[in-house]
């Protein structure tokens, strides 16, 4: 069963139709590569392995009875520590809420149920998501399959390296700042952040927060994988009031109508450094969208500093859920995690104006943008991963870096700004690691997002290469 680990889901799940493929046999090899490489890599934290392969074998019973099944039967997936499954803790990988039960699924994990997907386990995320790497108190650190001393990215790091470890062929994530975008490119995968609404969010720990910067999405092997993951998820639900209705379409159906000729912007820094193997990369990838025949311009202009904004704006967030909890917990939260929340005590209306004026300066740019041009296209993150443990790099090219514009400073623009992007990888570094691009539509443009990065995965076979553990 060794060549299923690297299969794409929606090859798996065609075998699982076509009878080729029992979901049991599928579920014990996965269960199986688990066993073998979890122990090195510290993806899921957390296992439900023989629920998981009884709901496998009920499967195979339907589809013997050739009873209708959805589109994802059979196939295992991850659910992202900070996201509820009925059965699995959800500790936000934090110490005070190890043993936190919640009372089912979240509407996303629901989704991916009714369309046949089976739940595994949980994969480990830091506390809270607050960082670019995966580490916390509670299960420790997360490991990049690509090379076991660097980390996979965060916060869904314990996702992506389930993904590019070859365990499960889909897994959730969220994404308030890069973290679907980070980790996929540092592992080399695929990851798409939606349009806020796009997904169905729920509330955390009883409340819905006013802070409209994180949404959910898929990390897969694939770009099929992810359309395919969208379709099962995307519309309304009254558990979020701002869940947006269907778009209407399947975006399987419509990955191969990429339009002809488009009008693409390539902005190669944002005015910060690129490690210069990662920049190489990135212009190869974008040197692929002029092969195929589009207009790909590239720019300079100067993009708003949103950074401190969009720190100011996460922390008010965290403070407002959780400040009753450090009062009676203190001792047990990341101290990282603990002050850089509790900054939210010295900023008052006055920073939180500014903020958004900024945050408004930025999508005025944006808004500029696409009406010159169809997509934007950047490098995902500045370097190659980092340590396992952190911290980022501070040097890039052998010059000082600004360590949150290193990680995080070209994805999280678009969490303050809503556009949807993804991240898929553009090549290897000189040390053998992935780098990404990065592709941006306007809002509610998932669909050009998908044809986009469909157009370049069948131009590069971008996915033909995975690590060796």
């Amino acid at each position: 069963m060794a060549e299923l680990y690297w299969k794409p889901a929606h090859e798996l799940a065609a075998m699982i139709r076509r009878r080729e493929l029992k979901p049991s046999e599928l579920m014990q090899a996965t269960i199986e590569r688990l066993e073998r490489v979890n122990p090195k890599l510290n993806a899921f934290v957390a296992l439900r392995a023989n629920e998981a392969l009884d709901e496998a074998r009920a499967l195979d019973e339907k589809i013997a009875r050739r009873e209708e099944v959805g589109t994802l039967a059979g196939l295992p997936f991850g659910v992202k520590d900070l996201e509820d499954a009925a059965g699995l803790r959800t500790t936000f990988g934090s110490k005070p809420f190890r043993e936190h039960m919640p009372e089912g699924d979240s509407v996303q994990v629901s989704r991916l149920r009714a369309a046949g997907a089976i739940v595994l386990g949980k994969t480990n995320a830091p506390e809270f998501g607050y960082t670019g790497f995966t580490k916390n108190l509670i299960f420790g650190v997360t490991r990049n399959p690509w090379n076991l001393e660097r980390t996979p990215g965060g916060s869904s790091g314990g996702t992506s390296a389930a993904i590019s470890g070859g365990i499960v062929p889909l897994a959730t994530g969220s994404d308030g700042g890069g973290s679907i975008r980070i980790p996929a490119c540092y592992a080399g995968c695929f990851g798409l952040k939606p349009t806020k609404g796009r997904i169905p969010t729920n509330a955390t720990l009883g409340m819905h927060g006013w802070n409209d910067t994180t949404v959910l999405g898929p990390l897969t092997r694939s770009v099929r994988d992810a359309a395919m993951y969208m379709d099962a998820v995307v519309g309304y639900h009254p558990a979020d009031p701002d869940s947006l209705p269907h778009p209407g379409i399947s975006y399987q159906v419509i990955l191969e109508r990429f339009p002809r000729k488009l009008r693409i912007a390539f902005h190669p820094d944002f005015g910060a450094p690129v490690q210069s193997d990662v920049a190489r990369e990135v212009s190869r990838a974008v040197q692929v969208f002029k092969d195929l025949g589009h207009e790909v311009t590239v720019i300079d202009d100067a993009i708003p500093d949103v950074g401190r904004d969009w720190q100011r704006l996460g922390a008010t967030q965290s403070y407002a859920m959780l400040h009753g909890y450090f009062e009676k917990h203190r001792a047990d939260f990341g101290r990282a995690f603990l002050s850089g929340s509790e900054t939210a005590e010295h900023i008052g209306w006055k920073h939180y104006g500014e903020a958004y004026r900024r945050r408004h300066q930025l999508s005025e740019w944006c808004r500029t943008l696409f009406e010159r041009y169809d997509l934007l296209l950047t490098p995902t993150i500045a370097t190659e991963a980092f340590a396992a443990g952190g911290p980022p790099f501070d040097t890039i090219n052998g010059k000082p870096a600004d360590q949150l514009k290193a990680v995080a400073g070209f994805t999280y623009p678009f969490n303050l700004t809503g556009h949807p992007a993804a991240s898929m990888r553009a090549g290897l570094t000189d040390a053998g690691l992935p780098a990404g691009l990065q592709i941006v539509a306007e809002r509610q443009r998932e669909d050009l997002v998908l044809q986009a990065a469909y157009a370049y995965e069948q131009a590069s076979a971008w996915n033909s290469k995975w690590p060796d553990i």
